[in-house]
């Protein structure tokens, strides 16, 4: 209904300032997608060349086993201070700085003589795990205020198709690379594409949370709560970050989401760990063919299902929310299961492209979830799914390792991913008892119509301790 006055003569010099400061942020954010890629490739490349590098170096299994462990530690340890970190700093210090540090721990791995290249092992191990966390939160918790509420779930789709593709290619060249080049030259490589992301991130006005932003995506610091009230006295960090981890066990729903995630991480170390014992079982001759086919279809499963999502989001202005979080995760656990079945090598492709779709669905689910929270809480949130995440895998390596030496892959796996939809089941359950408590209001229908269109500030903050739809699903009313 128009006004009485009818439309002022600045509103179409408005709207059209508002959509070209949209197409110049997610420009912005195509070209930083395109810097993380690249630095993608470098991660999955030097998981291959540098576990390849610590066996021939030492000649024991366990040291690499010991070298993962490092690397998973260190990025537990930094899920629990990234929090922290973004109350202080800036999310693009955060995360310049995190490809500068692995960058230059891969030259001292270069330039280490030999009788430090043990010693540089370590340091790669530590400076890897922790600076491949702080990045992974500080992009993943800054994406609102960098492309906009309704579009997170675009640019969420969008950074994971590029780490999907940056996966595919990483794990497919990462054997060609070495053979041909060398490790030297494979690890002047893998420093080439983090610099490429540090100097990417460097030319971006990236906005984000941290030192700067300590009000909640743009509203007064009087109604950011006293979490953020806590972080303001004295050396702020050590108060606050005790009121943000109780904030979120405040909330169930998210709780149990983010634990769900550990839970899908120790099933990730199963189908991990399976799939090479699995495959020589195939072609004892040649077991690589089998991993490298079926991550390329897994990869392009996962790639598709960004597609589809970006597209219903632009549609309906809709994300996919936490129930398809918890539907995702049982079809892409379910999948893993089968996939260890058995079936001829057609129908295994086939569940290799659902597996990797329903991944991709759970990704962007979880990430966009996570993200209605506060901007004072986000990183807090992020982090500690991160330590779940390390968590759970790094005891699902340990477990399963010990399991696959008495049972077979599907054995192992089947009760791993099991796990994992047992705790989606009950989370499941728990999203459907949080929608039938939901009061009607007290207006009937109108009622209900206003629990659809919430305030600005409540669909910017989104709804997640009920865990039952994002922010951004309940601002289109």
């Amino acid at each position: 209904m128009e006004s009485a006055d009818g439309p002022t003569a600045d509103e179409p010099d408005d709207g059209s300032r508002k959509a070209r400061d949209t197409a110049v942020s997610e420009r912005r954010f195509r070209f930083l997608v395109a810097g993380y890629a690249v630095s993608s490739y470098g991660t999955f490349l030097n998981m291959v060349a540098l576990n390849l590098f610590v066996y021939e170096t030492t000649g024991r299994a366990l040291a690499m086993g010991l070298f993962m462990a490092v690397r998973l530690g260190s990025g537990f340890v930094a899920g629990l201070v990234v929090g922290a970190l973004l109350a202080r700093f800036s999310a693009k210090s955060i995360m310049l700085w995190a490809n500068v540090g692995q960058g230059g721990v891969m030259l001292l791995l270069i330039l280490a003589p030999e009788s430090l290249v043990t010693g540089a092992l370590m340091a790669v191990s530590v400076v890897i795990g922790a600076c491949g966390t702080l990045f992974m939160v500080a992009l993943r918790s800054s994406i609102p205020e960098m492309v906009g509420e309704d579009r997170r779930a675009w640019a969420n789709s969008l950074s994971i198709t590029g780490r999907s593709l940056a996966m595919v290619a990483g794990f497919a060249s990462a054997g060609v690379v070495v053979s041909l080049v060398g490790y030297t030259a494979a690890f002047l490589l893998d420093m080439a594409t983090f610099v490429i992301c540090a100097v990417t991130v460097a030319l971006l006005p990236i906005a984000g949370g941290g030192k700067g932003s300590g009000t909640d995506a743009g509203k007064p610091a009087e109604k950011t709560g006293k979490a953020e009230q806590s972080g303001k006295g004295g050396k702020g960090g050590p108060r606050w970050r005790p009121v943000a981890f109780l904030a979120l066990a405040a909330a169930p729903g998210l709780g149990l989401m983010v634990a769900l995630r550990g839970v899908d991480a120790f099933g990730s170390a199963s189908h991990n760990a399976a799939l090479p014992i699995y495959s020589t079982s195939l072609d004892a001759s040649n077991p690589a063919v089998f991993v490298s086919a079926f991550w390329c279809v897994w990869a392009l499963g996962n790639i598709g299902a960004q597609q589809v999502i970006q597209r219903y989001t632009q549609r309906t202005g809709r994300t996919v929310g936490a129930l398809g979080f918890g539907y995702g995760t049982v079809v892409m656990s379910a999948a893993f299961i089968a996939a260890f079945a058995g079936f001829p090598l057609a129908v295994t492709a086939v569940i290799a492209l659902i597996a990797g779709a329903a991944d991709g669905l759970t990704e962007v689910a979880y990430t966009s979830h996570l993200q209605t929270l506060p901007a004072t809480l986000r990183g807090h949130a992020f982090g500690l799914s991160a330590t779940f995440e390390n968590l759970g895998f790094g005891v699902g390596m340990i477990l399963v390792a010990a399991a696959l030496d008495r049972f077979s892959p599907l054995a192992v796996v089947g009760w791993s991913h099991g796990a994992a939809i047992v705790v989606a089941v009950v989370f499941l359950l728990r999203v459907a008892a949080l929608r039938r408590a939901e009061p009607a209001g007290p207006s009937g229908r109108e009622g209900g119509a206003g629990q659809a269109g919430l305030r600005k500030e409540e669909a910017v903050e989104g709804r997640p301790d009920r865990g039952d739809r994002d922010g951004a699903e309940v601002s289109r009313g």
